[in-house]
C-alpha cells in the first residue's frame, strides 16, 4: 500500500528529512513519480489509486491469493478513507462495541473508531488504538478536514515505513523498496506501538505519557538516514490531561502540539 500526503497537511517530523538525500547520487522523487513507480511494478488490473488534488494520494494492490492473516483492505465512508493491513483478533467484539453490522471489516471499523474520536471523543485516542488486538498497520485520511492518522501495532507483525519526498510530502508504505526509491536517505521504519496524527504529532499509544525521542539512523556507509523514534522513559508529558472520558481527540491534538 502507498499513501502520500502534502507537507502542508501532514506536518511530518523534521528528523525524517536527511540532508544526505540531496547530496548523494540518488535524489528523492516527486510524489507523482513514486506513485507511477508503485503502479508500474504491479498488475494494473489489480492496482487501485485515488487522488485528492494536491493534498493526498492513496494506492493499494489487491492481494492474490487472499490471506486472512495478511489481508490488505481499502475502505471509504463519509469522506474518510482507510488503508488497513493485517487482521484484528477482536474484530467481532469491536463491531458490537461500535454498533456496526456483522459484515464490517477492519478498515471500516478503523474509520468508525476515527470518526468517533473526531466527533465525540469518549475515550483517549491512545486507549482506542490500544483496544485493537492483533497485527495491524493502517493509514486514515480525512479528506473533509485534511487530517492524516496512522498507527502500527506493537507486536511487529506488520511493517510500515515512512519518508520525505522531494517536495516535502510524507510518504507511507509497507513496501520498503518504494520508500527507498522515492525518499532516498530520508526514510525510516514507522515505530511499532506508535500513532501519528498530522496535527498532534507522533506518540506511543502504549506509553502516552512519555515524550517521543528521535535518534538519527546511520546506514552501512555511515550516512544519516532518517531517524528512529522511541519512547523517552525518563521524560513524561505533564501537560496532557488523563481524566477519563473528558480526554477527547480535540484535547489530545491541542496538548500534543504543545508537548511534541
Amino acid at each position: 500500500m502507498l499513501a502520500i500526503f502534502h507537507e502542508a497537511f501532514s506536518h511530518p517530523p523534521e528528523e525524517l528529512n536527511s540532508p544526505a538525500s540531496h547530496r548523494g547520487p540518488k535524489k528523492p522523487k516527486l510524489p507523482e513519480e513514486t506513485l507511477s513507480d508503485f503502479i508500474s511494478t504491479h498488475d494494473p488490473q489489480n492496482t487501485f489509486s485515488m487522488s485528492f488534488g494536491q493534498a493526498a494520494v492513496l494506492a493499494y494492490v489487491r492481494p492474490y491469493p487472499a490471506n486472512p492473516l495478511h489481508q490488505l483492505l481499502f475502505s471509504g465512508n463519509d469522506d474518510i478513507y482507510c488503508l488497513f493491513k493485517g487482521s484484528l483478533d477482536n474484530l467481532c467484539g469491536l463491531i458490537k462495541q461500535y454498533g456496526l453490522s456483522k459484515s464490517t471489516n477492519e478498515a471500516m471499523l478503523v474509520i468508525e473508531a476515527y470518526r468517533t474520536l473526531r466527533d465525540r471523543g469518549p475515550y483517549p485516542a491512545d486507549q482506542v488504538i490500544k483496544d485493537l488486538e492483533g497485527r495491524f498497520g493502517f493509514v486514515v485520511y480525512d479528506s473533509k478536514t485534511g487530517t492524516v492518522f496512522t498507527a502500527l501495532g506493537s507486536d511487529g507483525g506488520e511493517k510500515l515505513y515512512w519518508g520525505i519526498a522531494l517536495d516535502g510530502s510524507v510518504v507511507i508504505s509497507d513496501d520498503l523498496e518504494v520508500i527507498k526509491a522515492g525518499c532516498a536517505k530520508s526514510f525510516a521504519p514507522f515505530p511499532t506501538g506508535f500513532m501519528f496524527h498530522s496535527e498532534g504529532g507522533l506518540m506511543s499509544f502504549e506509553h502516552p505519557m512519555n515524550k517521543v525521542k528521535a535518534m538519527p539512523r546511520v546506514d552501512s556507509q555511515g550516512v544519516i538516514c532518517g531517524a528512529n523514534f522511541n519512547v523517552d522513559k525518563f521524560n513524561r508529558i505533564n501537560s496532557m490531561p488523563r481524566s477519563g472520558s473528558a480526554t477527547n481527540w480535540s484535547q489530545w491534538d491541542a496538548h500534543m502540539n504543545e508537548a511534541v
